[in-house]
């Protein structure tokens, strides 16, 4: 169990695109401990990235015939985490019972992958989007922030922001005033009425116009939200997951989903996507304090903050502590 948050080590956790395992393991930090992910014919898997014979890392060795190679001796590892061959003893000699990684459950999904670093049975989340013939998906990441995954997730789910961090973009000032509206928490989860938030030109026509934002607390480190444009019935959805790397670093990844054609190509939308979590960036990385309160009276709220006072109680109620206080 990880002591940096046993809550969080229990649930599914972003590792990478599952594009950026190839031919070859790559390093991953997750919850400050190092793996490898590797990928052989039978998918992706992942181990503690340290070989059990001298601490060499994992990551700087192969893949040779669906087993992982340490760099250093060789030694070769079955998908389950077994040494399967170590060079330097004779034939006939046994494989010392010892001679075991730490393999991590791990899967691909939604064209990312995930790791449970408990082994728990907490199933992983659902994104009906990216299954869905009638939605063009596209993934974004990854994106470092100098910050915990909960201040990260709630500036997400900030509706306020929009008319003056994404000034000409995702908002005005002229219209800044957010109508009030209820959350609603049921079998399907936690998650906003739609909200009325104003932008210049919210679907490439050029036109401004009011569109409609529900967002949902999915996990504690994975949030969403909706676009409705309810003249044309264009839907956007994007789902935000956060890996945390170690106290006070996480990176994010995200899945944007369209219904209808955007006119631009995955390139524009990633860059576009890039340049609004860049205005993002050095106001989430600068706030105070660095944890995120979970007590409602240490800093004034307004009834357009409840998305984000109903994301503190969720976490409370989960019993997250990394970046909370």
């Amino acid at each position: 169990m990880n002591t940096l948050d046993p809550v969080l080590a229990g649930d599914w956790i972003v590792a990478c695109r599952a594009s950026d395992v190839q031919d070859r393991p790559i390093p991953v930090t997750m919850l400050g401990q190092r793996l490898v992910l590797f990928r052989t014919e039978g998918g992706i898997h992942c181990f503690a990235d340290l070989c059990v014979h001298r601490g060499a890392a994992l990551s700087l060795g192969c893949v040779r015939e669906g087993r992982l190679v340490c760099p250093y001796h060789e030694w070769e590892y079955e998908t389950d985490g077994a040494c399967a061959k170590i060079p330097q003893l004779s034939e006939g000699q046994a494989i010392p019972l010892k001679a075991k990684v730490s393999a991590y459950a791990c899967q691909e999904r939604y064209g990312l992958v995930w790791v449970n670093l408990s082994g728990s049975d907490a199933p992983l989340l659902a994104y009906p989007e990216y299954e869905d013939s009638a939605y063009r998906n596209v993934i974004w990441g990854p994106q470092e922030v100098l910050a915990n995954p909960p201040r990260i997730a709630e500036n997400f789910l900030d509706v306020g922001h929009l008319a003056f961090i994404h000034q000409g973009y995702l908002g005005v000032p002229e219209h800044a005033v957010v109508g009030d509206y209820r959350m609603i928490e049921d079998a399907d989860g936690i998650r906003s009425e739609e909200i009325a938030v104003y932008q210049p030109d919210p679907d490439g026509s050029g036109q401004a116009k009011y569109v409609y934002y529900t967002y949902e607390i999915v996990r504690p480190l994975t949030v969403r939200f909706t676009k409705r444009d309810r003249e044309t019935g264009y839907l956007m959805t994007i789902l935000l997951t956060i890996r945390p790397v170690a106290e006070g670093m996480s990176v994010a990844y995200g899945i944007l989903s369209f219904n209808y054609d955007t006119g631009t190509t995955d390139e524009e939308i990633i860059a576009f996507q890039d340049m609004i979590f860049a205005q993002d960036k050095p106001i989430v990385e600068n706030q105070k304090p660095e944890n995120l309160p979970l007590d409602l009276q240490a800093e004034l709220s307004l009834r357009c903050d409840r998305v984000s006072i109903a994301y503190r109680q969720y976490l409370r109620k989960m019993g997250v502590t990394l970046g909370t206080a």
